[in-house]
């Protein structure tokens, strides 16, 4: 068997403080795993070892140990690095709008806005390029209200 190209070493400080970690149980099951791979790791475990115990694969207990040694130690190997995401089709004033039109008469000819209603108004009114329903949807959601009924946001009652 070859040897490891990343030996993990944790200090007495490091140990305890990730045996605390998968005690408490307050984190994401993703980084008790890793705190556990670490562990193991550290007892002179190989990958396989580690993955069988653990219910996990080889590749992400040799991505873990490789973390640990090379980005920046125990905190880079059990945190993740914020992901980008897309960035909010309707800012704050969008959607203060959109509740707005939503909380309003619908237009002529219509019983109540509907999703796609108030998508199409977004769009006339130039607030944004392009929206989708399901995100007018959410967004009111969020607001707790619903096109259409009279009471939105109201408890019954």
């Amino acid at each position: 068997m070859p040897a490891k190209k990343y030996r993990v070493k944790l200090t007495d400080k490091e140990r305890r403080e990730l045996l605390d970690l998968t005690k408490k149980g307050r984190n994401s099951a993703r980084i008790l795993t890793r705190a556990r791979i670490l562990l193991l790791a550290d007892e002179g475990r190989s990958d396989e070892e580690i993955a069988a115990h653990l219910h996990s694969s080889s590749p992400t207990v040799a991505r873990i140990r490789k973390r640990c040694c090379t980005a920046g130690g125990v905190e880079a190997a059990i945190k993740e690095k914020p992901r980008r995401g897309a960035a909010p089709k309707l800012n704050g004033r969008a959607e203060a709008t959109l509740t707005a039109i939503a909380c309003s008469t619908p237009p002529e000819g219509y019983a109540r806005w509907t999703l796609r209603l108030l998508a199409d108004k977004l769009v006339e009114l130039g607030l944004v390029d392009s929206v989708s329903h399901v995100t007018v949807g959410t967004v009111l959601k969020k607001a707790t209200l619903s096109p259409g009924r009279k009471n939105s946001g109201a408890s019954a009652g």
